[in-house]
């Protein structure tokens, strides 16, 4: 019989042999190298792990398995992993509520009750109404990895269209619905990318690309994009063509239509040809019209939008000459620049979006992040401004011409996602519903805004999350976010599980890195093509000013991003690896060479450059490139993830990079890629999210040397 005193020397022992196992250099899979070398400029680049871009590879598929067979291998052996899903668990069932929207005299919303794989879209009769399940995607698969994508109703409410995506992936399928029986409908539309659905009549605009090769659905450059009308109740061999331009094969083409329906609106970019803009046109469907005037006929690097229509004229937000952007009247008689009167004239802080409902433009400008909202008249001429409840984020407002009040969403980090009302005759705002998360106490966190100084002397934002008392000693576990890319701002939001950190002790820190759209589209232009350096020294000098002040150090530092932000962990690690002590790159951009080869890649050379057509920009990206700048040196504990289904950013991204930081790392700290099935950019089902986050937070946990406490009333 074991006594207390054995049992905690049987633990102990355990627990002293499981570090030493763990503090030991992990045995990684044989990576085959082969004999690949491109010319770029005159350089020579050795690729040898291209065969890991075959995802029809028998061989590739076999190393997969034994790459997850030592990543899980290790995280199997972390201790508390099991506690640290079963805390994510409960801080994520609570119920979740999207804001309403209205068609007619119904409203829709969806509501997640809690661990629910996805979200159901619920509809009721008025406000007062009694809610009914209109659409349950949980029953769309066996395993919650289908999804539903867009959704949208007809003018007259007799019909709707939905999407449905499957595993992750960015393809959708749309379906029809009759409204008045809730049943779905047998006409299919396959092969939708890059689409809106946009009710006209008894049918709807989107957008598809041709069929791809069969076993390719996932990584085959899509080109080709194709704009049709479908009729509801046709099959889609019938459906009407309604633009192509075979001549560019690499262009979006959308249409939208105005609320009331009258004007077809199509939207044209061209980013693989590295234009950041678009081109606008339209056409009076009221009218039976066939052909597409333009608006702005030709595509460069100014961006158009059209917010809605003022009878004949267009309210249309753009950044032309405005790099704030601002909102102009646009009058198709007299449609030359000159023309053009302000609505909304460029201001100081930059216009982040702005929308119409009752009669009136809800405009949200950005001060240092965060939003400012205002309510001005269809001429321009200020109202009011919409009193926030705190510094954050605010999303929605927008709604048909006859609306009464509309709604909206404010989050922050520790406010969570709470729904308003405006009434737009009163000016007046109310809660409509907040949310109960019985594991989160707000008055136990603050959050508090920092400026820094980057490398070139740029002052550049930073909110830190943490306790209240937080002592300034370096030895706090601090996990440093990061995005600098394609003019996205990275807002201040909310996440219930992110205090599965925050109640551990850890510092949460969000960069507002140069290259997203924080400060407006001059701060886009600095983080992108020849300046993408640019972001990476902002996130470095991000890392230094934490360390600095105290808060951390560099034995306690992890970094985070996804996708573009996984091209910056994955670069920035490669620049200073021993600023770091764990890095989690996701679904990242790491062979910026050929990130133009697969899917809609060839979209982001507006942002990124190219590296066959211009010569600095190849020798940019080639003295950044994740994969292409792997030393010999010791990297920084390092989870890579990705996923099967991601037809954004492919696998093979995140592969070849894996291979390469294995064979070159000589440290003892993991180096390991998690490889998940039937998910996509992003988790496909709350199970999924839930699985991949507790192996993240417990990787981070362990290689911080943060063992959690628990309690028994979390």
């Amino acid at each position: 019989m074991r006594t207390a005193k054995n049992f905690s020397v049987f633990f102990a022992t355990i627990s002293f042999v499981f570090c030493i196992a763990a503090s030991q250099k992990l045995q990684y899979p044989p990576t085959k190298k082969v004999d690949q070398v491109d010319t770029y400029f005159g350089a020579k680049v050795a690729d040898p792990y291209r065969w890991l871009e075959d995802e029809t590879s028998a061989e590739r598929t076999a190393w997969i398995v034994e790459q997850n067979k030592v990543t899980f291998g290790y995280l199997e052996k972390i201790p508390f992993r099991g506690q640290v899903k079963q805390r994510l668990e409960k801080l994520f069932n609570y119920p979740r509520y999207s804001a309403p929207f209205r068609n007619n005299e119904n409203f829709f919303f969806y509501k997640n009750d809690g661990l629910q794989n996805q979200s159901v879209l619920y509809i009721q009769k008025g406000l007062d109404g009694t809610p009914e399940i209109l659409l349950d995607p949980n029953k769309f698969s066996a395993d919650g990895t289908t999804r539903l994508g867009a959704f949208a109703v007809s003018k007259d409410g007799k019909w709707a269209g939905y999407g449905i995506s499957r595993g992750g992936s960015d393809w959708q399928e749309f379906c029809t619905m009759d409204m008045s029986t809730h049943k779905t409908l047998t006409d299919t539309l396959k092969w939708v990318k890059v689409s809106g659905l946009a009710w006209r009549g008894d049918g709807f605009y989107y957008s598809r690309y041709p069929a791809p090769e069969p076993g390719k659905e996932l990584t085959t450059k899509n080109e080709n994009h194709r704009v049709y009308y479908h009729k509801v109740g046709t099959p889609q061999s019938q459906d009407d063509l309604v633009y192509e331009d075979p001549a560019n094969p690499q262009r979006f083409h959308t249409v939208g239509v105005t609320k009331d329906k009258r004007f077809a609106i199509l939207n044209m970019s061209e980013r693989g040809k590295g234009k950041k803009g678009n081109a606008l046109f339209f056409r009076d469907d009221s009218k039976g019209e066939k052909n597409f005037k333009p608006i702005v006929g030709t595509i460069s690097d100014d961006s158009y939008g059209v917010v809605d229509n003022v009878g004949d004229k267009f309210l249309i937000q753009t950044n032309r000459n405005a790099p704030n952007w601002r909102v102009i009247l646009f009058d198709p008689p007299n449609a030359d620049e000159k023309n053009w009167k302000d609505v909304l004239p460029e201001k100081p802080e930059p216009l982040d979006g702005v929308s119409s409902a009752g009669g009136k433009l809800f405009a949200e400008y950005l001060k240092d992040v965060a939003a400012r909202v205002y309510v001005y008249d269809l001429n321009g001429k200020l109202e009011n401004e919409v009193e926030l409840p705190a510094l954050g984020t605010a999303g929605g407002f927008g709604g048909d011409k006859d609306e009464k009040f509309v709604f909206y969403t404010f989050t922050s980090f520790i406010y969570p996602p709470t729904i308003y009302r405006y009434d737009i005759a009163t000016r007046k705002t109310s809660v409509f519903r907040t949310v109960d998360i019985p594991a989160f106490n707000q008055a136990e966190y603050e959050t508090k805004q920092v400026f820094y100084n980057s490398k070139d002397g740029t002052k550049i934002p930073m909110f830190l999350i943490h306790k209240k008392g937080l002592t300034l000693d370096g030895n706090n576990p601090t996990l440093l976010y990061g995005y600098g890319g394609f003019n996205i701002t990275t807002s201040p939001g909310f996440s219930s599980t992110r205090l599965a950190l925050l109640e551990q002790g850890f510092v949460y820190a969000s960069a507002n890195i140069r290259g997203g759209g924080e400060y407006g589209e001059k701060w886009h232009e600095a983080g992108t093509k020849t300046n993408k350096q640019n972001v990476f020294d902002d996130f470095i000098a991000a890392a230094e000013w934490l360390i600095a002040n105290k808060y951390t150090s560099s034995q306690k530092l992890a970094i985070q991003g996804g996708s573009n932000g996984g091209l910056l962990v994955g670069a920035v690690i490669n620049q200073r690896p021993e600023l770091f002590k764990v890095a989690l790159p996701a679904v990242g951009v790491m062979d910026m060479l050929r990130f133009h080869k697969f899917t809609i890649g060839w979209n982001w050379i507006a942002d990124y450059g190219s590296s066959e057509n211009n010569e600095p920009e190849f020798k940019a990206l080639y003295a950044y490139s994740p994969y292409h700048n792997i030393r010999e040196v010791s990297y920084p504990a390092t989870l890579i993830t990705t996923a099967d289904h991601d037809d954004r950013v492919v696998p093979a991204h995140s592969l070849k990079y894996a291979a390469r930081i294995q064979e070159m790392h000589k440290g003892d700290n993991p180096v390991v890629i998690r490889i998940d099935t039937k998910s996509g950019h992003g988790a496909s089902s709350t199970t999924k999210q839930i699985e991949q986050l507790a192996d993240v937070y417990s990787f981070l946990l362990y290689n911080t040397d943060v063992t959690p406490k628990y309690t028994t009333n979390q």
